[in-house]
């Protein structure tokens, strides 16, 4: 049979500068003249909207992985131990070498999205000119961080290639080698960049490269109302 649709929704719009109401569907005889007669022959057509993020979403989908890993490992050892006077033998191993790589895979993603943290109150005032010149001197410093952060960790992972995890008995060189993913991965990111920025392909909007806090933000945009 047909449903029933007297108790459905209806958005009532007066015309003109008119408010608008939500009302019922047996309302209508009372809101619609008594000479006008509708006659709504539409049906609902099944239709999925896919949306896909633009960078592939890949390593977002490993970070939540890596981030279930370690609720599982730390939250079941927690019930394991305080319930059942056991434990997983292998969580605090597991979840300490997923948080590192979680953090370093993480900052990759904030560095292709410019998604980290800073403030713009300097660069923010300056003409195009003075906005190149300081992002050609910030790429070049964090390639340098960058340099750092490679050759340090490749130091340690040939330090720790051969010791072994106490639980897992994994080379212990798995948490310096996030590192060196880090830094070989943020260095090409910086290198596109400041390429992009030697031959002019960087828009205007693009040579601020921080996110200021929501809370910052916020306040701005409440100064920007009130004037």
């Amino acid at each position: 049979g047909i449903p029933m649709r007297e108790s459905q929704n209806r958005t009532l719009v007066e015309r003109g500068a008119g408010p608008v109401e939500d009302r019922l569907v047996r309302e209508l005889p009372r809101l619609l003249p008594p000479s006008l007669l509708v006659v709504n022959d539409t049906r609902v057509i099944p239709a999925r909207l896919r949306a896909e993020k633009a960078t592939g979403g890949k390593l977002e989908l490993l970070l939540v992985a890596l981030l279930a890993v370690m609720v599982v490992m730390v939250f079941g050892n927690v019930v394991l131990r305080y319930g059942f006077n056991s434990g997983i033998t292998v969580s605090e191993e597991l979840s300490r070498w997923a948080f590192v790589w979680m953090t370093f895979l993480g900052a990759i993603v904030a560095i292709k999205e410019n998604g980290h943290l800073g403030t713009d109150m300097l660069v923010g005032r300056l003409g195009p000119t003075g906005k190149k010149v300081c992002l050609a001197i910030a790429e070049t410093g964090m390639l340098y961080c960058t340099w750092l952060i490679f050759s340090g960790s490749l130091a340690q992972t040939r330090i720790s290639w051969d010791v072994e995890a106490p639980v897992t008995g994994w080379s212990m060189a798995m948490l310096p080698i996030a590192g060196l993913v880090f830094a070989v991965s943020a260095a090409l990111f910086h290198l596109l960049k400041l390429g992009r920025l030697v031959t002019g392909k960087l828009r205007e909007d693009e040579l601020v490269t921080v996110q200021e806090s929501e809370d910052l933000a916020h306040i701005k945009q409440e100064q920007e109302g009130t004037k």
